[in-house]
């Protein structure tokens, strides 16, 4: 079981296989998280085993690479015709967290790999996802390392661009960041606001929560229930898509209002109804998060 002591999810320790090291994205994403000193130590790309990218050695394999360098992570940048199989592939041979980067993965190859997953003792961030970093530990994914700073709070967003929006303004408020996870916006994904915020209530470093949600779906309502029951510590929101008509896509495959569902007001009544803080404009959310966090502290 992945516990506290590691940040939640990744740290210092982790050993991070890339598959699809050879293409452009998967390269410069690798030599970015070396740069941030995370252990990128193996890469796959079937049928060019035995190149090396940046010093890592590439494998045809997932498998040959967990029994090669020990890797128990794997950070994904397959084209999406084969990133459903790339999931699959790392969670049979024992990966333990799996980072989907992503993104226009069919839904029906997302159903195949949510059945396949079902029973497995496994994280999966994403797909469609920008992944995950603890300031100064670990970067596996995306996000870009310079506006992260060690501290107290943790984040949750269904939007890449929004976290580093709203991390931005969290480093300048002085209100450093335990892990910050994007969990995508697809229809279906891998972990839920719920399954990041029993990890960080029970994580000694978070102090708080800030949860980025966006319009579609009921994520950000079952989260809210599962604050007002059970989650300790303060909780800061933020929900994009406010001013969407229904039935237009804002930009993710999830982010839509449909059926009566997922409209901004519903997730923003019921996450004020648990007593969370939502912060109702974008530019106000960093002094939002200050002032819950001086009041708390």
């Amino acid at each position: 079981m992945i516990g506290a002591v590691m940040s939640i999810l990744i740290d210092e320790k982790s050993r991070v296989v890339v598959q699809g090291i050879t293409g452009k994205e998967g390269t410069f994403h690798t030599i970015q998280m070396l740069d941030y000193k995370t252990a990128v130590v193996a890469g796959v790309t079937p049928g060019k085993g035995g190149q090396k990218i940046e010093g890592a050695p590439v494998f045809n394999t997932v498998q040959e690479a967990v029994e090669t360098e020990g890797v128990n992570v794997s950070c994904i940048f397959v084209p999406p015709p084969f990133a459903a199989d790339a999931i699959m592939e790392a969670a049979s041979a024992g990966i333990k967290v799996i980072i989907c980067i992503t993104e226009n993965i069919p839904v029906l190859d997302m159903v195949k790999v949510a059945g396949f997953l079902k029973d497995k003792d496994l994280v999966l961030i994403g797909p469609n996802c920008p992944g995950i970093i603890s300031p100064g530990k670990s970067k596996v994914g995306i996000m870009p390392a310079s506006i992260h700073r060690s501290g107290g709070m943790g984040v949750i967003s269904r939007s890449g661009t929004l976290t580093y929006e709203v991390v931005d303004q969290l480093t300048r408020a002085g209100l450093g960041q335990s892990t910050c996870i994007g969990i995508g916006g697809d229809p279906i994904v891998g972990t839920t606001f719920i399954d990041l915020l029993k990890r960080f209530r029970e994580d000694p470093e978070t102090e708080g929560v800030v949860l980025i949600g966006e319009i579609g779906g009921t994520a950000e309502e079952e989260a809210a229930e599962y604050i007002r029951k059970d989650f300790n510590k303060p909780v800061i929101a933020f929900i994009a898509g406010q001013t969407a008509p229904p039935g237009r896509r804002m930009g993710h495959a999830g982010a839509i209002v449909s059926g009566g569902q997922g409209k901004a007001e519903d997730k923003i009544r019921a996450l004020q109804a648990a007593g969370i803080s939502v912060a109702l404009n974008l530019p106000e959310l960093g002094k939002t998060v200050l002032k819950v966090m001086d009041k708390n502290n």
